[in-house]
């Protein structure tokens, strides 16, 4: 291939956060240009947001449905390869299902979609067509989360018996849905978000990192879900016990009442013969404990035991911070591999097909549907 893949974007215009942390992660390796964009659902706010990004006004749409059948219009040479959608859930399926079927590829911030069911028609859809489809839990894009992967993968700390990841934030201990706070507002409200509050909103990150590093499904969740803000709408803490495959035990616990903490996405995991820890907030760290012996800490890009998929995973000397941004590139650096290799007519490094699929999506769905479900009913375990 002699050119970079082509993104059309939808969502992420004047006032947005995501679709700038987009934009970035999908330039950081230079694989991919952004070549037009429906930038939001008012017209008028796409077009100035395309002229803001400097665009051919030709390639900025006041809607995706236009995108969509537009581009498929242009010639192979010009028109865009994939769809990026980067707005609030409730808009995530929509676009989704139009760019598989007018034959485009797609990256979609998670949760993939705003139900169980409309997850579903997505995942058929992909099989269907066998498109590409990358979503965007960006936290598997860390080179020692990979690390962490493929250590409990080639038995390094034995069979897996236990996990409790957290994810604690603080910024919603306030009615921030009141004021002029679009994250908070649209997060807050189950006509936009969905079922889960912050269950969908980090609940769903932390399940995903749970599942990809033990490579263990969850198979049984015992729930306790609480809004505790008066007014909200949403839930805003949650507090769940965990059975995965295999026999292990986990908890998980999520929260946006947490008063003073920023990101707290942690994790740890142990197995019959030693143990893993993670710290978002430290990420280029992974501790490792082991039955005899002392605390090993293993750091991004130093050693020669690291991982492959690790070592494909950084990109600066070692001891240089690599976070948010780096994570999110490596997810768009695979699935642009991916393409290019699609458009090719070859097959991709094994390396780059590790992203999450529609297929973390339908389970990211199937997570919160069964938490809210438990939470409500009374039984003490509700099956994944």
């Amino acid at each position: 291939m002699s050119r970079k893949i082509r993104m059309g974007m939808v969502g992420g215009g004047r006032g947005a956060f995501i679709g700038g942390v987009h934009r970035i992660a999908a330039a950081i390796d230079q694989q991919i240009e952004l070549v037009c964009g429906a930038f939001s659902s008012d017209p008028e706010k796409s077009r100035l947001s395309g002229e803001d990004l400097y665009l051919p006004a030709g390639r900025v749409y006041g809607s995706y449905e236009e995108m969509i059948l537009r581009e498929k219009e242009l010639p192979l040479g010009e028109r865009m390869d994939f769809v990026s959608i980067v707005t609030p859930n409730h808009v995530h399926f929509g676009p989704a299902k139009m760019a598989l079927e007018n034959g485009f590829h797609v990256v979609c911030d998670k949760p993939v979609t705003f139900s169980v069911d409309e997850a579903r028609i997505l995942v058929k859809l992909v099989e269907e067509t066998g498109l590409i489809f990358a979503l965007t839990h960006n936290y598997t894009g860390y080179p020692m989360v990979k690390q962490a992967r493929d250590m409990v993968r080639d038995g390094k700390i034995g069979k897996v018996r236990k996990i409790v990841v957290e994810y604690p934030q603080g910024w919603l201990a306030t009615r921030k849905e009141d004021t002029d706070n679009k994250q908070a507002a649209w997060r807050t409200d189950p006509d936009r978000s969905g079922m889960g509050g912050a269950l969908g909103d980090i609940g769903t990150h932390a399940e995903n990192l749970a599942e990809y590093i033990s490579g263990l499904k969850i198979t049984e969740v015992c729930a306790d879900v609480t809004t505790f803000v008066e007014g909200r709408r949403l839930d805003d803490d949650a507090n769940i016990l965990l059975r995965l495959e295999g026999g292990a035990k986990g908890v998980l616990h999520c929260s946006q009442i947490a008063v003073g903490i920023e990101n707290g996405l942690n994790i740890r995991v142990w197995g019959e013969t030693g143990g893993l820890e993670w710290h978002q907030m430290e990420p280029n760290t992974l501790i490792v404990t082991q039955l005899e012996g002392p605390a090993i800490h293993y750091r991004t890009g130093v050693g020669s035991d690291l991982s492959p998929a690790s070592m494909a995973a950084f990109r600066i000397p070692a001891g240089h911070p690599e976070g948010y941004l780096e994570a999110f590139a490596n997810i768009y650096k695979n699935f642009a591999a991916c393409v290019q290799a699609r458009l090719a007519g070859t097959e991709p490094d094994p390396l780059h097909t590790d992203f999450p699929t529609v297929y973390d999506g339908l389970r990211g769905m199937i997570f919160v549907e069964k938490v809210i479900e438990n939470s409500l009913g009374t039984e003490k375990w509700t099956a994944m």
